[in-house]
């Protein structure tokens, strides 16, 4: 019994999308009894899709609403759910692993024997769940954005491409630590000088972070200063892969990033932010700091001392823009760029459909 519950849990965390599901494999029963006892494992996989309360939980499983209200909280307090209060009533909605549960356990920075055990599984996991699963994701589910300072204002620029309307949108913005070299931290490997508070969330998923998780609340000024920060450090802003109800914008290094390596290696996650490089050849000085900064690795030298840009490989972050100092580098738009899908349910169906097109 204790087995088969978190043998359930695989096809559980495959129909909950995300970058990385469920694998049978011997690393995922080490993960996912690291993360769950037994009694959580149940109620994980009882968990309906969408937002609910405990009195749902309780009656779509004949469970005390009391109890389950209790439990569900405390997953909720160790990152295994998200929850947050709504007009009074405390609502939870299930997590995947990533961009989920992975990044929540470990959103407070703790240091523990426990936390560097976690941090070795699920890098552990992450590495068997690439290697046997054949499948390359038909559709991106994140998307690399810009800040809208950065781009040449001459080209169309869509709201939705400016981490500046995401956080103007949203009153309650959170942020904690970046997962990704978080746990690359606790496996004792060089986080190379990158900010490590870099996890921002937004509206209702900074109020989860913030009751349940310790995220510390910032203001929306505070949120700008941070991002010009994060800029100057090079780091890659990404969010989900639709326009509507945005509600996390992670800002990712070259060397940790599990979607930025999961891109690299050809497992297509990320969509371009719609944007390109374009070199001003008077100003350009050949000095190769934006060839260095590239966390995509799209820029050479060309013949002409003038980098030139693989737009297959290329994200559109503006690494390169921000980076150079002799301002020669804008962002324009990207010709025949597709527009990301309106909002989270749009997302899934297309990538649902991508699925059923790869027979």
């Amino acid at each position: 019994m204790t087995d088969q519950v978190y043998k359930d849990m695989i096809d559980v965390m495959n129909k909950r999308g995300g970058l990385i599901g469920g694998e049978d494999i011997p690393e995922f029963y080490t993960v996912a009894k690291a993360l769950f006892t037994p009694e959580e494992a149940e109620i994980n996989n009882a968990m309906p899709q969408g937002m609910f309360t405990a009195a749902d939980l309780a009656k779509e499983t004949g469970g005390d609403e009391a109890k389950i209200a209790v439990k569900l909280k405390s997953m909720a307090d160790k990152g295994l759910c998200v929850s947050f209060v709504k007009d009074g009533t405390r609502l939870f909605r299930p997590a995947p692993f990533v961009p989920g549960i992975f990044e929540f356990v470990f959103y407070r920075g703790t240091t523990t024997d426990r936390d560097r055990e976690l941090a070795k599984a699920i890098h552990a996991y992450e590495e068997a769940w690439r290697s046997k699963s054949a499948m390359k994701l038909p559709y991106p589910i994140q998307r690399v954005i810009t800040v809208n300072e950065r781009v040449d204002t001459g080209n169309k620029v869509h709201t939705y491409d400016q981490v500046k309307t995401y956080i103007e949108e949203n009153d309650t913005i959170a942020v904690g630590r970046c997962f990704c070299r978080h746990a690359a931290l606790l496996r004792d490997e060089d986080t190379h000088g990158m900010p490590m508070d870099a996890c921002m969330w937004l509206g209702s998923n900074a109020e989860f972070g913030i009751d349940c998780l310790g995220a510390r609340k910032v203001t929306k000024e505070e949120a700008m200063k941070l991002l010009d920060e994060y800029e100057e450090a090079g780091l890659v802003h990404q969010t989900s892969n639709f326009a509507d109800g945005i509600s996390y914008i992670c800002n990712c290094d070259r060397w940790h990033c599990g979607s930025i390596r999961a891109n690299l290696s050809g497992l297509k996650v990320l969509n371009s932010s719609g944007f390109e490089p374009h070199f001003d050849e008077d100003l350009c000085a050949a000095c190769e700091t934006c060839i260095e900064r590239c966390p995509a690795r799209a820029l050479t030298m060309g013949e002409d001392d003038v980098p030139k840009v693989d737009l297959n490989t290329c994200f559109g972050c503006a690494v390169c823009a921000t980076g150079c100092p002799e301002e020669a580098i804008s962002i324009v738009s990207k010709s025949g760029f597709e527009e990301p899908p309106k909002d989270r349910k749009a997302m899934q169906e297309a990538l649902f459909a991508a699925f059923s097109n790869q027979g």
